[in-house]
């Protein structure tokens, strides 16, 4: 996914301002359920810096990396 729309950037900023979990699609089938603390650039890369819901481990999944975004509402 090289860019989000403008809905999506609306839907992850939405889901860091109430706290809603969102899928992140990576590396084929690979998915991960997060809540996104906050979106930014790191090196010239957007990324969202997350925290899994079950762990409380917190990553960071750059956008370039990704290949679908659904909020869980």
């Amino acid at each position: 996914m090289a860019q989000l729309t403008h809905a999506q950037y609306e839907a992850i900023e939405r889901a860091v301002v109430d706290g809603t979990r969102i899928v992140v699609q990576r590396r084929g089938r690979r998915e991960y359920v997060l809540i996104p603390l906050r979106l930014r650039v790191q090196d010239g890369r957007e990324a969202i810096e997350a925290r899994n819901p079950t762990t409380g481990h917190e990553l960071t999944i750059f956008l370039d990396d990704v290949d679908g975004i659904e909020v869980v509402r």
